[in-house]
C-alpha cells in the first residue's frame, strides 16, 4: 500500500465513521476511496462492508432494547428475512465480475445518494396515498436485505420509508430496528466475503481503525449540529463522490 493510498483510506475512514455516527452514508466514501486506491471494485465493496461492520454492530448493540415489532410482523421474522436477503446479496456480489461491477458502481452510488437526499420528502408525499400490509413489508424486507448484502448505500432510509408506509411512527423504534437488521445482513455478508477471500486486509484495517476514531468524534459533533445541516453535508459529500466515480468511469 502506497503512502498516498494510506492517507486516502485513513481520511475516508475518518469521514465515513463520522457520517455513519451522524446519519449514515459512510459507504459513499469508503467504496470509491478503495477503488481509487487500486482495489478491484468487487473486493473494494467487500472490504468496505467489513471495515464499516464493527460500527454497525456496535450501534445495533446499543439500540438492542429499543427495537420493537411492527404491526403483526415480529422482529424474529424480520431478522430471519434480513439474514436471508443479506446472504442472497452477498452471493450475488461474489459472482459479479469486477468488470461488470465497475459499470454498476456509479449508478448504485447515484441511486443511494438520491434516496438519502430526497427519500424522506418523497416518503412523506407517498404516505398520503399508499399504505401497505405486514406481508408486503416482509417481501420488501427481503429485497432490502439483498440490497444491503450487495451494496447497501442508504438502505436504512429505505427501510424506514417502507415501515412508515405500514403506519409506524415511532422514530426511535425504527432507528433501533434499522441498525439491528442492517447489522444482521452485514454480519452474513462479512462471513461470506471473508471466507471467499475478497477482503484486502491491510486496507480494511486502516479504514476500520480510522472509522472507529471518526465515529467517536463524529457522534460528539453531531450532537451539537442541527440534523438538517448534517443531512445536507452528507448529501453533498455523497454526490461529490458519485461524480468522481462517474468521471473515472468515463476516462477508462
Amino acid at each position: 500500500m502506497l503512502p498516498d493510498h494510506f492517507l486516502l483510506l485513513f481520511a475516508a475512514g475518518l469521514l465515513a465513521g463520522a457520517m455513519n455516527a451522524a446519519a449514515g452514508g459512510g459507504s459513499f466514501v469508503t467504496l470509491p476511496s478503495l477503488v481509487f486506491a487500486g482495489v478491484p471494485s468487487v473486493a473494494a465493496n467487500a472490504t468496505s462492508t467489513v471495515a464499516l461492520w464493527p460500527g454497525t454492530l456496535a450501534s445495533a448493540y446499543a439500540y438492542r432494547h429499543d427495537a420493537k415489532p411492527f404491526g403483526h410482523v415480529s422482529m424474529r421474522v424480520m431478522l430471519a428475512v434480513m439474514i436471508a436477503g443479506g446472504f442472497t446479496g452477498a452471493m450475488l456480489l461474489l459472482y459479479t465480475p469486477s468488470s461488470t461491477f465497475d459499470h454498476i458502481i456509479p449508478w448504485l452510488l447515484l441511486f443511494g445518494a438520491l434516496v438519502f437526499t430526497f427519500g424522506p420528502r418523497a416518503n412523506a408525499w407517498l404516505r398520503r396515498f399508499v399504505h401497505i400490509g405486514p406481508r408486503t413489508v416482509v417481501v420488501v424486507q427481503f429485497f432490502l436485505g439483498t440490497y444491503a448484502g450487495y451494496f447497501g448505500g442508504a438502505v436504512g432510509i429505505m427501510m424506514m420509508a417502507a415501515w412508515s408506509l405500514l403506519g409506524v411512527t415511532d422514530i426511535r423504534a425504527m432507528s433501533a430496528a434499522r441498525m439491528l437488521l442492517v447489522g444482521a445482513a452485514n454480519s452474513v455478508a462479512v462471513v461470506i466475503f471473508t471466507v471467499s477471500r475478497l477482503v484486502w486486509w491491510p486496507q480494511m484495517i486502516v479504514m476500520m481503525g480510522a472509522g472507529i476514531v471518526g465515529g467517536y468524534f463524529g457522534a460528539r459533533v453531531a450532537r451539537r449540529l442541527p440534523p438538517a445541516q448534517i443531512r445536507v453535508g452528507i448529501s453533498i459529500v455523497s454526490f461529490l463522490m458519485t461524480a468522481a466515480v462517474f468521471y473515472r468511469e468515463l476516462k477508462t
